[in-house]
């Protein structure tokens, strides 16, 4: 049986969805204090957070690479190692081609391509980079509590001056 198309997602309201989360894997990030992002692991072989989020610039920068350039070559995971300020550097600077999504045709996030995962529609791509985004802060966020620290309101997505 043939499958139902599947709708598609403005880029823009795609672009906002993930500047928000974005904004608050931020505010994690920032609330984690300098000497234990990168160091910190409740249990091995569990990575610290900052690890993670070298992760999640790397994959995020792989789809948007290719939503906005066409480049689907193969992924490369690039984990630069422990420096908080390369790390908020290199968010902050992915966080910007967040931005340029808002200007992609409103059919591109409907189109199929190959990717390392298989076929699949580039929305469905891009909502994995967000779902791997959210996976691992809420990771960051127990971190957080462990550490006998308040993280931020998970639902307070708001972008402000991020955005």
């Amino acid at each position: 049986m043939p499958r139902a198309p599947i709708p598609s997602l403005p880029p823009a309201q795609l672009a906002d969805h993930w500047l928000g989360h974005r904004a608050l894997t931020r505010r994690v990030l920032t609330t984690f204090p300098p000497g234990q992002l990168f160091t910190f692991t409740p249990a091995p072989p569990l990575r610290p957070f900052g690890a993670m989020l070298w992760e999640v610039v790397g994959q995020s920068a792989y789809v948007l690479r290719g939503l906005l350039d066409g480049a689907w070559d193969a992924p490369s995971w690039n984990d630069p190692g422990p420096d908080p300020a390369a790390l908020l550097a290199a968010l902050d600077g992915n966080t910007a081609r967040l931005r340029d999504l808002r200007g992609l045709p409103d059919t591109r996030l409907g189109e199929t391509h190959a990717l390392p995962w298989g076929e699949m529609l580039l929305l469905s791509a891009a909502l994995g980079s967000v779902d791997n985004e959210v996976h691992h802060r809420a990771q960051g966020m127990t971190y957080l509590r462990l550490l006998a620290l308040t993280p931020p309101d998970f639902w307070n997505r708001t972008a402000g001056a991020d955005a």
